[in-house]
């Protein structure tokens, strides 16, 4: 039998107006079970705080927990009991996970996610889910929102030894999955792994033009030229024109992070019987 040991570490966005950030996570180890929210900014422009949705929805998420005897934490089902008893404004993003017995499943709605590492390497990323760039699925009271069935469902068999890293995107829109194995390889202690995961993610998270491309400014690049590809292309008759028009579209966003909450959650498996954490990296 397996068991996770879990750690997080949280560091909001700079904002004054948002003390507690618009992230929101719990870790239930009775269960077995995780979830991350990250509530979606857009709303600030409507003067609503999306924090106090992803906070509403993880609450309710535990509560549902709570609920359940063990063995019987699907986090599909949590996840949308959740979700139909939040009532706050706003939306978010949000990825339950939970462990019975060597099995580890998922709910996951958007771009937050985790990722399963063994041995150095990652041997499952969950997919993201966006209807466009930078527009991922979400939960929410909007008709525009979508609903918590359309949320990914997985299963994943786990070793002793795996580190699970439960996260917004704010980790993993700034650091590439080789990073994040390099973090977690180079780990001396177990009990910092989610901070220095993080913190890493935020000193890359500076601004475009001020360190090689994060994974967000990759696919913001890939998006710049492809619509590019699309309203430029009829112009230039000149195919060296064209080619040359294009590459501006390129160069001006292809360097950066991405500011934002950051949410860690590391969850390393070792045997039921295991009561020692020290030492586990």
């Amino acid at each position: 039998m397996m068991m996770f040991e879990a750690q997080s570490f949280y560091i909001p966005k700079d904002n004054p107006l948002k003390p507690y950030g618009e992230d929101a996570h719990f870790i239930n180890k009775a269960a077995q079970v995780i979830g991350v929210a990250d509530g979606v900014g857009g709303w600030a422009k409507k003067g609503i705080d999306a924090g106090e949705y992803a906070r509403e929805l993880m609450r309710h998420a535990e509560n549902a927990v709570y609920d359940r005897r063990p063995g019987t934490t699907y986090p599909s089902t949590i996840l949308q009991e959740a979700a139909h008893r939040t009532e706050a404004p706003g939306s978010s993003t949000a990825c339950i996970v939970s462990l019975t017995a060597d099995v580890l499943m998922a709910a996951n709605v958007g771009d937050s996610g985790f990722a399963v590492i063994r041995k150095g390497k990652t041997c499952y990323k969950s997919p993201v889910q966006q209807h466009a760039f930078n527009h991922p699925y979400q939960l929410g009271n909007s008709a525009a929102c979508d609903a918590p069935e359309k949320a990914d469902n997985v299963s994943v068999r786990v070793e002793v030894g795996d580190v699970v890293v439960v996260a917004t995107d704010g980790l993993f829109d700034n650091l590439h999955p080789k990073e994040i194995e390099d973090i977690v390889d180079a780990c001396m202690d177990w009990s910092r792994l989610p901070e220095d995961l993080a913190r890493t993610a935020y000193l890359k998270s500076g601004g475009f033009g001020h360190r090689p491309r994060g994974p967000f400014a990759v696919e913001a690049r890939a998006e710049l030229l492809g619509l590019a590809e699309k309203t430029c292309k009829g112009k230039y008759r000149d195919d060296f024109k064209y080619a040359e028009h294009k590459s501006k579209y390129g160069r001006n966003i292809t360097t950066g992070g991405k500011k934002d909450d950051i949410t860690v959650v590391v969850a390393h498996i070792v045997p039921s019987h295991f009561n020692n954490l020290s030492n586990l990296c």
